[in-house]
Parts: structure tokens; C-alpha cells; sequence
């Protein structure tokens, strides 16, 4: 069954350098149970946050790098040396730092790659690697064991914005987004119904301009409205909230003091 669960870190600071602790302890249980692990990675000033932190923590010894498989929720459509790509800052705050298997860097076409400016064809490539990677039974999306997500002040995560083609679409496990209401407009992102194919989504966020949109998906706003209302894991959603995100809340759990 799932379970949706609340925490609320002091400032933005805390929140990044505990979710990058339990992103190192989640993993390394994961590789422990079945050998290796996946994770989702989010762009946004909290998710490079995360990655920075672990990248300066000596617990990311503990992972086995080499049996991690890192997938990106969504992907800004630009040139593959632009600072908006998600990949170049997740790059430059920890995966050129950490000995992965570059085979199991699983990158999202970049505006000047194989597809050139083809958007729909790099979606459809990037739902092709999903497949590849999905077992006999996981419906042509692997069931990843940790996506990180952010979101936005209007509710949208990964680039499913409200009331957009993408957050309306449920056949597809990768769409091409166009007119992002926020630059850069063109983007390739994961579907809701891909996301909701993690085993663990993780929800990660600060600052007072996310506060309505936080209580809006905890309270039950519809997906179409609200999109980060949608993004639950099967098994668990993980709410990593700074105090001024969770502002609006009429109910909080909070890390116990020592």
C-alpha cells in the first residue's frame, strides 16, 4: 500500500544536506536488497542542491556507483553545452565526480544531438531507452526506486505544467513539451504515468512561493490543476518540505530533535 509521508526541515540548507544523506542510505539499502538501484534526478536549485551535497559527504563512498542506473525526470531542449541543461548541472555537481558506468547514464537528447531540433524525436527516444530498460512486466517503464521531483510555484513538476497536452496525456511514458509558460519553452519530460511508476517518489522543495501550490497537492487538488498532485509513488511519496514551503500547512511532521 502506498504511504504519503511529510518532513520539514528548518531552512533550505538542512533540507538539502538531509535529503542527500537519505538519498545515499535509500540507495545503498536498494543495492543491498537486489544488487543494483535507479534513481530519477531533478534539475532546480534544490535537486543540484541535493547532488552538491552528496558529492561533498564522505557516505558517497558507501554506493556502489558502478551498479546505479540515473535517469532524469525531464530535460530542458537546448544545446548539450547550455548551463539550462539539467544534465550538465547534475554533471558538474556530482556524476563527473563519481565512478558510474557511463552505460547506465541514461541522458535525454539534447537540441543539437542525433535528432537535431526534433523534440518528438527525442521523446520517442527516451521512451525507447525506458523501454529497453523495463522488465517483462513493468508496462515499458522500469519501476525506478527513487524519483526526485521538484515543483513549481503553479504546481507543475518535471515539465508537466497545469492544464498542458502533457499532464492530460496517460498512453505515453515520455512526451515532447512545447510553450512551457516558464524558459526554456521546449522541453522532453516523463508523464505522470511514468513517474507514478516509481517505487518512491521524493518531492523536494523550499521557499515561501511554494507553499500554496505544497498545500494544494496535499489536500487533494486535481492533477490537471495541480500537477505535482499526481506524482505519488506505488509505494511511497516523500514530502521534503523547508519550513517556508510547508508554510500553509495545517499539518506537519518534522525530523525528531535529538
Amino acid at each position: 500500500m502506498s504511504r504519503t509521508e511529510v518532513v520539514v526541515y528548518e531552512n533550505a540548507e538542512l533540507l538539502a544536506a538531509a535529503a542527500a544523506a537519505r538519498l545515499v542510505t535509500r540507495i545503498v539499502d536498494v543495492q543491498a536488497a537486489k544488487g543494483s538501484a535507479s534513481v530519477v534526478l531533478t534539475g532546480g536549485g534544490t535537486g543540484i542542491a541535493v547532488l552538491q551535497e552528496l558529492n561533498a559527504s564522505s557516505a558517497r563512498d558507501a554506493v556502489d556507483w558502478s551498479r546505479l542506473d540515473v535517469y532524469w525526470g525531464d530535460e530542458r531542449f537546448v544545446p548539450a553545452d547550455s548551463d539550462e541543461r539539467n544534465e550538465k548541472g547534475a554533471r558538474e555537481a556530482l556524476l563527473d565526480h563519481v565512478p558510474l558506468d557511463p552505460k547506465r547514464v541514461h541522458v535525454m537528447a539534447p537540441s543539437d544531438g542525433e535528432f537535431g531540433d526534433d523534440v518528438d524525436a527525442a521523446a520517442a527516444a527516451y521512451a525507447e531507452v525506458l523501454a529497453s530498460q523495463a522488465g517483462p512486466d513493468e508496462g515499458g517503464v522500469p519501476a525506478f526506486d527513487i524519483c526526485l521531483l521538484g515543483l513549481g510555484g503553479e504546481g507543475h513538476t518535471a515539465s508537466v505544467f497545469p492544464d498542458s497536452p502533457a499532464v492530460h496525456e496517460t498512453a505515453l511514458s515520455v512526451v515532447a513539451v512545447r510553450d512551457c509558460p516558464k524558459p526554456p519553452s521546449t522541453r522532453v519530460s516523463l508523464t505522470l504515468t511514468a513517474i507514478r511508476r516509481a517505487r518512491e517518489v521524493w518531492l523536494m522543495t523550499a521557499g515561501e512561493a511554494k507553499a500554496e501550490a505544497v498545500s494544494l497537492a496535499l489536500s487533494g487538488a486535481p492533477e490537471v490543476q495541480v500537477p505535482v498532485a499526481g506524482a505519488r509513488g506505488y509505494r511511497r511519496t516523500l514530502w521534503l518540505l523547508d519550513r517556508s514551503a510547508a508554510g500553509k500547512l495545517t499539518k506537519v511532521y518534522e525530523p525528531p530533535t535529538a
